[in-house]
């Protein structure tokens, strides 16, 4: 069987359909068993895993319609970030944020609460204007902004239907330049963390939980003109002037140093055209409200030396709050914590209720596509509208075709 991108993951489905038309995606609903979407295999868990049937979407046509006067576009829901962002660009139209990863296709990233940075930017889910879906009756329904359900269904987790194809809310195309701040002090970030990220208009730290500084400060800005001045200092960090990755992958990510460019070649951390990240990795990601974030990092930090040996990266994020029942960010300005780990199962494993335990106080969420430790009962507790959510889910598909043991684990779908 297939594993995730990285690697670190293999789906125990007993079968997969490559879809290639919407008709493919109804034929298989049509027959009896337990189904589920898949897409471009971001995913670190069994989130999207199955007992029956995998539906791949990644080979639907993209089918890109794009309305000037409503501003959105629509695509079919197996199609990468990457690939629309390239299609837009060229019509002069943007997407207001994006992901590290262009790789990472719309349906999937929309439905798990996937996110880019930045205070005044919400998760990718709440661009979403539209769903379309074929359902546990075989069909086709639709849902847009404003109808009763739609709070509901789109960060949906596969759980009630295969999303076909996805309206998003477009922008007119902007320029930015990224540039990276280092000698940020552990002590200044505490003292003053909006001053951090409110440094441009997406701003990621990446960090090893060292002392004395938080590490790298990738700061994008996002530009009237290009030669707009940015600033030689953030707190008590400085601009870099040399063109290095803070990741050490330099072939791979999008230009620093800098120089101006085009959204979609500025917004993500890594190149469309390489491998992404690190792989052979597994990745963890808690969303905690941004008023707790120098008391959140300060417990997480503290244990930095059993994080460390583990740890490839982490990477610390913003995103604005937004009304999506089970987005990470509901109803609260979120700052993101996520580590990229070494494949190193066990001891991750080990070490993550330890990280919860510490985050707890401040009732993160974890991200839903991420491993992590929660239960029903956890996630009940930081999740508000879980069993609303869960009563939609179970209305709109009765026989539990789109059922799976992550989301009975999670308390998303009842048992059947």
């Amino acid at each position: 069987m297939p594993r995730n991108w990285a690697g670190t993951y293999e789906y125990a489905a007993p079968r997969i359909v490559e879809a290639r038309s919407v008709d493919d995606v109804r034929r298989t609903l049509a027959r009896p068993g337990p189904v589920h979407a898949l897409g471009t295999r971001h995913s670190f868990t069994d989130l999207p895993d199955t007992v029956g049937t995998l539906i791949d979407v990644t080979g639907l046509p993209p089918a890109f319609a794009l309305d000037e006067g409503a501003q959105t576009v629509t695509v079919a829901a197996g199609t990468r970030y990457g690939v629309l962002a390239l299609w837009l660009d060229e019509r002069d139209w943007a997407l207001r944020n994006m992901g590290s990863l262009p790789h990472i296709n719309v349906g999937g990233a929309t439905a798990t609460g996937t996110h880019g940075s930045g205070d005044a930017n919400q998760v990718l889910s709440a661009s979403v204007r539209a769903l379309r879906y074929v359902g546990a009756d075989a069909e086709v329904h639709e849902v847009r902004r404003g109808d009763p359900d739609f709070d509901a269904l789109v960060v949906g987790l596969g759980a009630f239907g295969v999303i076909v194809a996805v309206t998003l809310d477009v922008v007119p195309a902007f320029r930015v330049r990224q540039d990276i701040y280092t000698g940020v002090s552990w002590d200044a970030a505490l003292a003053d963390y909006a001053g951090v990220t409110g440094g441009g208009y997406s701003v990621s730290i990446f960090s090893r939980w060292e002392d004395p500084s938080v590490g790298f400060v990738w700061v994008k800005t996002r530009l009237a003109a290009d030669d707009d001045p940015v600033a030689d200092t953030l707190l008590d960090g400085v601009r870099a002037t040399g063109g290095e990755s803070p990741l050490g992958v330099e072939d791979n990510v999008t230009e620093l140093a800098g120089v101006p460019g085009p959204w979609m070649l500025r917004l993500p951390h890594f190149r469309l055209d390489a491998q992404p990240s690190f792989g052979d990795e597994i990745q963890s990601e808690y969303f905690v409200a941004r008023a707790h974030a120098p008391a959140a990092l300060a417990a997480v930090k503290a244990l930095g030396d059993g994080i460390r040996p583990h740890l490839i990266w982490t990477e610390l994020r913003t995103a604005a709050a937004d009304e999506l029942w089970l987005s990470p960010a509901y109803r609260r300005d979120v700052v993101i914590i996520h580590f990229t780990w070494h494949n190193h199962p066990a001891e991750v494993g080990a070490l993550l209720p330890r990280i919860e335990e510490a985050l707890a106080p401040f009732d993160a969420r974890p991200h839903w596509g991420k491993v992590h430790a929660f239960d029903r009962e956890a996630i009940e507790r930081v999740h508000p509208r879980l069993a609303d959510a869960r009563a939609v889910f179970e209305r709109l598909d009765p026989e539990g075709r789109f059922v799976n043991d992550h989301l009975v684990r999670l308390g998303v779908r009842d048992a059947r």
